[in-house]
């Protein structure tokens, strides 16, 4: 196909509006992707999922998951939501992005159906960008005969488009504030969006977490009579005693941080290899692995070995990515950080493998985040942060983060744009450490200037 045809779907894909611009305009109802999907004849229908929702590691936790079910040999769907550079990269089949032929063809397809839906009164009006991409990657999962598909719900969960499956098994992830606008301002209004996705007589895989949150899920599950299913035999009592940076060889730009430690799987014990670092990923570990365990239960071919080979191969760039070119330029640390809680778990991260080494933040927010206490959060490790902005319309200003910050002490630089904040740390003195942080807009839009592989 013409490449012009998968320009074209990209054009009325965010002709749309952005995904979340558009819940303002119209309010959440699965009646209607559920009308959309009907009228393509029910593809979400033809593959059992596992959906996963939370604040933090949701994507973390699903792409391990799925990394895990491909090691096992079987056919799997991932969806994952925002993308870093291309829209493609939420809707893989066994870690292969969807082709732009095929992204092409299944947007007409989900496009000439929604308009034939609105025109005969079936649906009030055009499906939103999530509710689209939601669609295509059902059609294109079913199409291509996955086994199995790893679901990551986009924002919340009750009302979430990928919510309209019925799971073989829910995952809850971390909850925190975030999407306060959407979700509710409080841990416990947000936790109850989050347990929607639990299903009565179902199975749900999560972790203690906030006292509020827990009291939410906990009331769920046993108002459903679902069973809860606890990942904590899984997350080592202490950090993992060996962490170390790979270099996979002499032509690769990646030093690759792996955490190593062993543990006891299924009966056996195996060592756990993992490129997903920092003490809040080994929950998120725990989770991948509790769920491959109950879908071992439920029929699935997974093993002890397919766990360790699924985690050791898993890829999720974007979460603590250490990148050093081979010319005098610096050290990037990609982290997509966007709320408290992955602020803190930044730090954490940062602290354990830079300690009492002068950092560079270049930070970028969308402006309903939290900027302010992410700043005092962050700028203090840094010994100088440059703000910009993503080309993004719900990005916040330089100069609106830099008042957000007004209690960091930090020196604070506000530059434009992206490209020009990357020209300022890499000139004549660069930095050694530069950690690019506080919206998955602002990494992406770095690492596609840098050219780093996704």
């Amino acid at each position: 196909m013409a490449e012009s045809s998968y320009q074209t779907a990209l054009t009325r894909m965010f002709a749309l509006g952005h995904e979340l611009a558009q819940t303002s305009a119209h309010k959440f109802d699965l009646a209607h992707v559920r009308v959309l999907l009907a009228g393509l004849n029910n593809p979400e229908q033809r593959f059992p999922a596992v959906l996963i929702a939370g604040t933090n590691g949701k994507g973390s936790t699903a792409a391990t998951l799925a990394s895990i079910l491909t090691a096992a040999g079987l056919r799997t769907g991932l969806y994952t939501s925002p993308h870093l550079v291309r829209i493609n990269e939420r809707i893989r089949v066994d870690a292969r992005e969807i082709s732009d032929d095929d992204f092409a063809l299944l947007h007409d397809l989900v496009d000439r159906t929604a308009e034939r839906l609105v025109e005969e009164g079936e649906l009030p009006w055009h499906p939103s960008f999530f509710e689209m991409l939601t669609a295509i990657a059902f059609e294109y999962f079913a199409q291509s005969k996955v086994e199995i598909a790893v679901l990551e719900v986009g924002m919340g969960g009750r009302l979430d488009a990928t919510n309209v499956v019925e799971p073989l098994l829910g995952v809850i992830t971390d909850i925190s504030l975030d999407h306060q606008k959407f979700l509710g301002n409080t841990v416990a209004e947000i936790a109850r969006e989050k347990s929607g996705i639990i299903r009565r007589n179902g199975v749900v895989v999560t972790l203690p977490q906030q006292p509020q949150a827990n009291d939410v899920i906990g009331n769920a599950i046993l108002e459903l009579d679902a069973r809860a299913v606890s990942a904590v035999p899984y997350v080592p009592p202490v950090s993992p005693g060996s962490t170390e940076y790979l270099v996979p060889s002499t032509e690769s730009t990646d030093r690759v941080p792996i955490s190593r430690y062993p543990l006891q799987v299924m009966g056996k014990q195996i060592l756990v290899e993992t490129p997903l670092v920092g003490r809040h990923q080994l929950r998120n570990l725990a989770l991948a692995i509790t769920a491959a365990e109950q879908l071992g239960k439920k029929g699935f071919a997974i093993t002890a070995e397919t766990i360790k080979r699924g985690i050791r191969e898993t890829r999720w760039p974007g979460r603590f990515q250490v990148v050093r070119s081979l010319r005098d330029t610096p050290e990037f640390v990609f982290d997509v950080a966007h709320n408290p809680a992955g602020a803190w778990a930044l730090r954490s991260t940062l602290s354990a493998y830079y300690e009492d080494q002068p950092l560079t933040f270049i930070f970028g927010a969308m402006r309903d985040k939290a900027i302010g206490e992410m700043a005092e959060i962050l700028f203090p490790l840094a010994e100088r942060v440059i703000v910009t902005r993503a080309d993004n319309p719900r990005a916040a200003t330089p100069d609106e983060i830099r008042q957000a910050a007004s209690r960091v002490s930090t020196d604070i630089q506000p530059i434009e744009d992206v490209a020009n904040a990357l020209a300022q740390v890499r000139g004549v003195k660069p930095p050694r450490v530069v950690v690019i942080t506080g919206s998955i807009y602002i990494v992406g839009e770095a690492m596609r200037l840098l050219g780093v592989r996704v």
